[in-house]
């Protein structure tokens, strides 16, 4: 699914390939997007053939980006939302995000890391970030374990999608 939403997003951005590092804005582009993230940015800069430590980086950056904003800023955001004719979309995105809070809650640091680190659906910086956020987690230490999560699945999605370890077999 991953996969073909990347493909979607690489189509649609495809008139950026035409412009001087275009393939590597793309890639930047996807690493900022909820869901995506760093994840769907390594996937797209393996399909654009793009060489992996630059793309590792930019994806890295891309993805942390909008991190502290939310980590700061998503409470104050959502409380004046929840004023407006947002309130059931805003609601339901903390219920989402809420269901997934027990391991973090329990474990903070380490659990944030964990949840943002394993690449699987429903998890990531994003989703780690505001579960941090409304658990009222400290702020520098759930930067923290978003920055080192990050890491961590950049280099799981990174074997997986340029077949490193394929070279070591």
């Amino acid at each position: 699914m991953t996969e073909s939403l990347v493909q979607s997003f690489i189509s649609i951005l495809d008139f950026l390939k035409e412009i001087p590092f275009g393939k590597e804005l793309i890639i930047f582009i996807i690493s900022t997007m909820p869901i995506l993230e760093l994840r769907g940015g390594l996937i797209a800069a393996s399909l654009l053939n793009l060489d992996l430590l630059p793309s590792f980086i930019i994806c890295f950056i891309g993805n942390m980006l909008p991190i502290p904003f939310i980590i700061w800023f998503i409470t104050p955001v959502f409380n004046y939302l929840k004023k407006t004719v947002f309130k059931n979309k805003v609601e339901k995105i903390e219920q989402r995000a809420l269901k997934k809070k027990d391991n973090i809650s329990k474990y903070e640091f380490w659990g944030l890391l964990l949840f943002v680190g394993i690449p699987l659906p429903g998890t990531g910086a994003w989703t780690g970030a505001l579960i941090a956020s409304m658990i009222n987690m400290d702020k520098k230490k759930a930067l923290l374990a978003c920055l080192f999560g990050v890491m961590m699945a950049g280099i799981i999605v990174s074997i997986l999608s340029y077949g490193v370890l394929k070279s070591f077999l």
